[in-house]
């Protein structure tokens, strides 16, 4: 299986898509960087600047939501990456025929699907860290006393965690794809998956936020249907949690939290990740290549 992962690595690095995606992603962290720099420089000349209570809670309301922005847009990146290249991960090769090499082999087939998995979760998930603190490590230094979110340890483990979670998420739902599907079919399906859990996610805190029983039941099916939005909801409630009210900054803004997803619903995601990469490797043995 160990040579699968080797193998993964250097397909994954020498896609174009991997090295366009490095690229941005520095351009998107610059980007973040300077919108940063002059949000301070604004704030310093406008009443965010002043010391009192009201001054304090939009300021912290502003920090919180930016750093926000950044972890969402941070998020879909990466989600695009881990879609781009493990889609065609057992598709492309046997389209090309190039996984006739493999199975000529005594490698059983199961060890060829996990030795995929382990090299393409392993690659996007320091991917994901790497965005996270990135991001994490922008806010905190650029932003100084002024922008900087006040985080603790703990705090920045547990939604590290959950971000590093939607990529590999992807991952186990990709290879299904891969194993069942032609390479363009199973991106596709798997973007309007993806699609679908994120516009679910925030029809569900439009209704949550206005009591809209319909708009939330569309949004908790959407989650059941594809459950990554309910992941990035809990980064922000770990990442912004504080002791007063956990949902204090975290419920606020277009990129908050008005309905935390329950352990159920987290349950749920690590199930719904671990069967979808069960039933890739039964469909891949059966499969008549």
């Amino acid at each position: 299986m160990w040579p699968i992962i080797k193998i993964t690595y250097r397909e994954m690095i020498s896609k174009r898509i991997f090295t366009i995606t490095l690229i941005m992603s520095l351009a998107f962290l610059l980007l973040f960087g300077l919108a940063t720099g002059y949000a301070i420089k604004e704030m310093k000349e406008s009443s965010f600047g002043n010391a009192g209570p009201d001054a304090l809670l939009q300021k912290n309301f502003f920090s919180t939501q930016l750093l926000g922005m950044g972890l969402y847009f941070g998020s879909v990146i990466t989600a695009l990456l881990a879609i781009l290249s493990s889609v065609g991960s057992i598709a492309s090769e046997i389209e090309s025929h190039q996984i006739d090499t493999w199975l000529a082999r005594a490698l059983p087939r199961y060890k060829y699907v996990l030795g995929k998995f382990f090299g393409l979760a392993s690659m996007l998930g320091l991917y994901g860290l790497l965005m996270f603190f990135g991001l994490l490590a922008i806010n905190q230094w650029v932003g100084g006393g002024a922008l900087a979110v006040q985080v603790g340890g703990d705090q920045i483990l547990k939604a590290a965690a959950f971000f590093v979670g939607m990529p590999i998420i992807l991952v186990c739902v990709a290879m299904l794809l891969s194993s069942m599907t032609t390479t363009v079919t199973g991106g596709i399906i798997l973007i309007i998956l993806y699609g679908i859990s994120f516009i679910g996610g925030f029809i569900e805190q439009l209704g949550v936020a206005f009591s809209n029983s319909s708009l939330t039941n569309i949004g908790i099916i959407s989650s059941l249907v594809f459950p990554t939005d309910s992941l990035f909801r809990q980064m922000t409630i770990s990442l912004f949690d504080t002791a007063d009210d956990p949902l204090s900054f975290a419920s606020q803004g277009i990129f908050g939290t008005t309905s935390p997803p329950s352990t159920t619903m987290l349950i749920y995601s690590i199930l719904y990740g671990l069967v979808a990469l069960g039933l890739s490797i039964r469909v891949f043995q059966k499969r008549d290549v």
